[in-house]
């Protein structure tokens, strides 16, 4: 897949998932086959540009162009003037790739009237992308839900307002703002995108197995998948999407030793990036994701953990992967 200057491996997407997309997930899902990992969204609001948090989610170190490569920095606000400016300051940073966030549901964001609160109002949906769009010469993706909600799916309207921007590639979540997270992800009104614009559509939404990811791309008529939920725990779904597309045979699951190194080098990551004490409580989710299905893991989960440590909560984990081993 093209997208401006860069050549993606394939239309397999990480999505921008705030707390779970950074750097080190964003390089484990690369590194089994993802195409393009977004990160987290990062607020235009330029008093919160040096935050702590902001800076966490701004690093890209060892992200460069290649097989690694290329960085996409997703932004959200609701002012044009602000945004425009965010997409400046993150192409400086080293962005490759703007993606504009107006799908994410989450009331402290859309009570700002941004996320997928702008779907509402369309005017500034335009005002929005073409001011960033004009701002930075790299290309500018854009991330949606169907509409405000299922009674006002809008989707299609937007996405010729997108394109006529100068969007380069759409990816729509199958729910309203409305529908949050429930229920079942709807896929006619993607369809309906693809099919009133001629930019790359990504279809994004309860894709956990490479026959979802086939039963999607047939539905939809989508030009790649984007994977959010179905990767927590498992950044080697891509690997399995992808050998199903090619093959129509599912993929057998990483070995425990294979997992182990895995578990293991993500822990390193979060340490290395958050620090120790943070670092800890935001693998404590990822252990969460990692280890419910296996056997013994949701008791060994609840006393790794209550560990206050780094290195005791790494040789917890890898005596667990040990004793299943045997």
């Amino acid at each position: 897949m093209q997208l401006g200057v860069h050549t993606l491996s394939n239309g397999l997407f990480v999505a921008p998932m705030a707390g779970v997309t950074d750097r080190p997930f964003r390089s484990l899902c690369r590194r089994y086959g993802a195409g393009l990992a977004v990160s987290e969204m990062v607020s235009s609001r330029p008093e919160l540009r040096h935050s702590r948090k902001s800076r966490l989610r701004r690093e890209h170190e060892g992200e460069t162009q290649g097989p690694a490569g290329p960085v996409s920095v997703q932004i959200v606000g609701a002012d044009p003037a602000l945004m425009a400016e965010a997409a400046r300051f993150n192409v400086d940073e080293g962005a490759d790739i703007i993606d504009i966030n107006m799908g994410c549901p989450a009331k402290k964001v859309c009570n700002l009237a941004a996320g997928s609160a702008l779907l509402e109002n369309e005017p500034l949906v335009a005002r929005i992308l073409e001011a960033v769009v004009a701002a930075v010469k790299v290309p500018v993706t854009l991330k949606i839900r169907t509409g405000p909600a299922p009674e006002r799916r809008n989707a299609a309207r937007i996405a010729r307002i997108a394109e006529g921007a100068g969007i380069r590639l759409l990816a729509v979540h199958g729910r309203t703002r409305a529908c949050g997270f429930r229920g079942e992800a709807e896929y006619d009104t993607i369809a309906g995108v693809k099919a009133a614009v001629r930019i790359p559509v990504i279809a994004n939404g309860d894709i956990a197995t490479g026959a979802d990811a086939k039963r999607v791309l047939a539905r939809t008529g989508a030009d790649g998948l984007m994977i959010g939920r179905g990767a927590h725990g498992r950044p080697w779904i891509f690997r399995e999407i992808a050998h199903f597309l090619a093959t129509g045979e599912a993929l057998p699951g990483p070995t425990p030793a294979e997992q182990r190194a895995l578990v293991l080098e993500h822990l390193r990551g979060l340490y290395e990036l958050y620090g120790e004490d943070l670092g800890l409580r935001v693998a404590r989710k990822h252990l969460g994701w990692y280890l419910r299905p296996l056997p013994g893991g949701e008791e060994f989960r609840r006393r790794a953990c209550a560990i206050e440590s780094a290195p005791q909560q790494l040789d917890a984990v890898a005596r667990f992967y040990d004793r299943l081993q045997a």
